[in-house]
Parts: C-alpha cells; structure tokens; sequence
C-alpha cells in the first residue's frame, strides 16, 4: 500500500499507574513530531475515564512508521507499556483522507 499510514492506539491505565503512564506518553510526543516521517503525533485523554488515553499519529507512509518503531524512544515505551497499560493498537491504511 502507498500513501498516509494512520496508527490509533487505546491505552488503559492498569490501578495505579495513571501518572506514570501519561508521563511515558507525553515523553513521546516532541521525539516522534520530530521525526521526518511524522505528519501528526497526538495524545488524547478520555473525560469519561480520565485514566484511557488515545495515541493519534500519521506518517507518510508504512517506512516512516518502521522507522518510528526502530526509534530509541518508542523501543522505551515498548519495554515499558506493558506495566502500565493495556494496549489496543490500529494501523490504518489511506482510503479517502483530506
């Protein structure tokens, strides 16, 4: 596939590790924006359930989101997710974006 790669990720904070788990994921945001194939890297955090939070990304296509996954930072957040969260991740391909 070519074009825009969309990755959505749901983490779920696990009982009591809210703080270090939004702390993890605002760490990742200014290295991952930095990133040449980055066109958007997001977090968001649901109202309703203040300890599930969003990851919103777009890349250029499927290289820039290999790339992303090699980086130092998110090989951290790899090693480190899994005890402060459980993880439902997406990664879509372009349809019709504008």
């Amino acid at each position: 596939m070519t074009g825009k790669v969309k990755t959505i990720a749901v983490l779920t904070a696990r009982p009591g590790k809210l703080d270090m788990l939004r702390d993890l994921l605002e760490e990742l945001i200014e290295p991952s924006r930095a990133e040449p194939g980055n066109l958007a890297y997001d977090l968001w955090v649901d109202p309703a359930e203040p300890g599930r939070f969003v990851l919103d990304e777009l890349y250029v296509d499927f290289p820039a989101v290999e790339a992303h996954h090699a980086t130092p930072h998110f090989q951290i957040y790899l090693a480190r997710i899994p005890s402060l969260a459980e993880r439902c991740v997406w990664t879509l391909d372009e349809v019709v974006v504008a």
